[in-house]
């Protein structure tokens, strides 16, 4: 093998190709909340979804409201076809908790 195609293999395409890329909304409301709280955001953070979703989570801003915790439409829509599908009930306590919800639905899918 020359040397060319070693060093191109060696710098060919990464073992990322698992990791999606932030979307826009992300970037958006993440620039939004850095701006606000004086905050950078990192680099890994910036090309990973997952990392910047959880980048989002421990900086955004507590909302005071008391239907904060609920499930979103979408947790909800996405649990009761999970439901649906396995022929299941969806607890009441997960209609009140978004974390309940995301456990049943991680526990369900």
């Amino acid at each position: 093998m020359s040397y060319a195609t070693q060093n191109s293999a060696l710098n060919g395409p990464s073992n990322d190709y698992h990791l999606l890329p932030v979307t826009d909304r992300q970037m958006r409301y993440a620039r939004a909340i850095a701006h606000q709280s004086a905050l950078e955001i990192p680099v890994g953070a910036q090309r990973d979804r997952r990392a910047m979703s959880q980048w989002i989570s421990a900086h955004k801003p507590h909302d005071p409201s008391p239907f904060a915790n609920y499930p979103t439409g979408k947790q909800v829509a996405y649990a009761e076809r999970i439901a649906r599908s396995k022929r299941r009930q969806i607890p009441q306590e997960c209609f009140r908790d978004k974390h309940a919800m995301s456990l049943w639905i991680d526990h369900n899918k």
